[in-house]
């Protein structure tokens, strides 16, 4: 029996593939951890690692034992208590002693959750995971690019996972036939001569013992091949190639009017930011339009839509307005896909809410892709949900979201962005 010890020095992320590997084997776990801690970040610090931890009881390997149930025979060394058909009362609290109440104790033990860190890429990795714009189409193939990770034959680099057994084999046998092929041939031929020696009457002795110790050092060369160098790994290689889709542009939408109080605008700018940091990790080249509003509308930069403080009063239709004004001169709809995220907390000026209407109805809505409208409120519905809910039906690519605290943002994202399945 051979055994081999890889002696190769590990690269700088010498834990990767384990690493990876836990992360596959724990990914929803890790998910439910990362969604969490969404609500408690800051509003700035949304984009860095995380320190995720995972109860014990979830990390425990699999391990076969007998179930409860059934009759069983046991014989229990030192038993002075009870004989034969005696039925054992259940422990209360389930055999613990306790259901996790009552005093301190200065006898018992257990475990800590597993903590682990994660960093920046592998936090943003697990937050979109499975999320996409709704309803892209190819109007033109610029712009716009995704990338994929395609197969790219063999390389002599990689990692461990990677490993193409069926061509580093090939390319081991290849190797030992070189090395080792004029041996084998040299010793074929002296164990043919040493056969007819040994088959003719009187052969010299001093000759036979001589082929005998050549025959046997050429059979220890060829031992000392060894069967797999490192110079024979093969290992699969992966290409992340462009994939051209089409032109996109998201409207991100934003009511600062004084209806809104801080908390409020911090839920919004919450979402925002993982609207946005979703669209520039996924998408290489996508243009944000951002546009806030309180008695009128403004386009602004990335800096001022999250870090300015103007308010005033509320007339929403502004937004919709503006919004309209530019898809018309900068992105026509026969070349772009056209997304918007509207956020509000529904209050708006009584008569402004159904010209909102109509302008979704008669100029926004026909020409985009996907439209969402997200109320922040913990109150009841406003005139704008209301008035904005009568199109919902007729219009499957408008839809309608209700946050009522930090806790919801996450789980109204991934519902607004899930992947759609493929028909």
């Amino acid at each position: 029996m051979a055994h081999f010890i890889d002696r190769r020095l590990n690269a700088k992320g010498k834990s990767t593939v384990n690493r990876q590997r836990f992360l596959r084997r724990y990914k929803q776990q890790i998910k439910k951890a990362v969604s969490d801690s969404v609500t408690k970040r800051s509003v700035t610090d949304v984009t860095s690692g995380e320190k995720i931890s995972i109860p014990a009881k979830n990390i425990t390997e699999p391990v076969f034992h007998h179930g409860s149930g059934g009759d069983r025979q046991r014989v229990h060394p030192g038993n002075d208590q009870f004989t034969r058909g005696d039925r054992i009362e259940r422990p209360p609290g389930g055999g613990g002693g306790g259901a996790g109440e009552g005093q301190a104790s200065d006898t018992g033990e257990g475990q800590d959750d597993f903590v682990f860190d994660i960093s920046k890429d592998e936090y943003l990795d697990m937050l979109f995971d499975d999320l996409a714009l709704p309803n892209l189409q190819q109007n033109s193939l610029d712009k716009l690019v995704e990338f994929k990770t395609f197969r790219a034959g063999v390389t002599t680099d990689g990692v461990p996972a990677n490993i193409h057994i069926v061509r580093s084999l090939r390319q081991s046998l290849a190797r030992r036939t070189a090395m080792s092929g004029s041996k084998r041939r040299r010793k074929a031929e002296l164990e043919q001569e040493l056969a007819k020696l040994l088959d003719t009457p009187g052969s010299c002795a001093d000759t036979i013992k001589q082929l005998e110790e050549e025959i046997a050092a050429l059979q220890r060369k060829i031992d000392a091949v060894p069967f797999i160098d490192t110079f024979d790994l093969r290992y699969n290689a992966f290409v992340k190639r462009p994939v051209p889709t089409s032109k996109a542009v998201m409207f991100c939408l934003m009511d600062v009017s004084g209806s809104m109080d801080q908390a409020t605008k911090d839920m919004a700018k919450r979402f925002y930011i993982l609207l946005y940091l979703f669209l520039t990790r996924t998408y290489k080249s996508l243009d944000v339009v951002f546009i806030r509003h309180h008695t009128q509308a403004k386009e602004v930069d990335e800096h001022e839509f999250f870090y300015s403080q103007e308010t005033g009063g509320t007339i929403v239709s502004s937004a919709l307005k503006l919004m309209h004004e530019i898809q018309q001169e900068r992105y026509p709809a026969d070349e772009w896909n056209i997304y918007a995220a509207q956020a509000s907390d529904g209050d708006n000026w009584a008569d402004d809410s159904p010209q909102c209407r109509e302008l979704l109805d008669k100029k926004l809505l026909p020409v985009c892709r996907y439209f969402t409208y997200i109320e922040i409120t913990n109150r009841a519905h406003q005139t704008l949900w209301r008035e904005y809910e009568a199109l919902a039906g007729s219009n499957p690519h408008f839809a309608l979201q209700h946050i009522r605290s930090v806790e919801d943002i996450y789980p109204v994202f991934r519902e607004l962005f899930k992947k759609q399945q493929a028909a």
